[in-house]
């Protein structure tokens, strides 16, 4: 049996973020986010064309988030610096008003990603 910290997923969309994925998927193609533990617009979780932002050891793979209306599943990436610090957190991917970073996709529509956490299990 596993227990409850197994069952839960480690990333997930709220409805307002699957939409905005939605929308950028069909302007931009497969996308990815990646999650650093830089301050500023580090700490928000940036989203790519899949591939754009070089993966390496460094990097964690949390999720592969299905999002309906999608063909693929979306990568969510995480520094493991920042993961060590995460491991017990779910993560909710939110959008907010406001200026995100010029690197993300998002950055034009006027809205940015947004993390928001609960701890799960230990």
């Amino acid at each position: 049996m596993q227990d409850s910290y197994e069952e839960t997923p480690r990333v997930e969309l709220t409805p307002a973020a699957a939409e905005l994925v939605r929308r950028l998927r069909a302007a931009h193609g497969p996308l990815m986010f990646h999650q650093s533990g830089g301050c500023c617009d580090g700490s928000a979780p940036m989203c790519y064309p899949a591939g754009e932002f070089r993966t390496g050891a460094a990097d964690v793979l949390l999720a592969e988030l299905g999002v309906e209306g999608v063909a693929e599943p979306v990568g969510f990436w995480m520094s493991r610096s920042q993961y060590e610090v995460w491991s017990h957190t779910r993560l909710i991917v939110d959008v907010v008003p406001g200026r995100g970073s010029g690197f993300s996709l998002e950055a034009p529509e006027g809205v940015r990603f947004l993390i928001r956490s609960r701890v799960v299990g230990a």
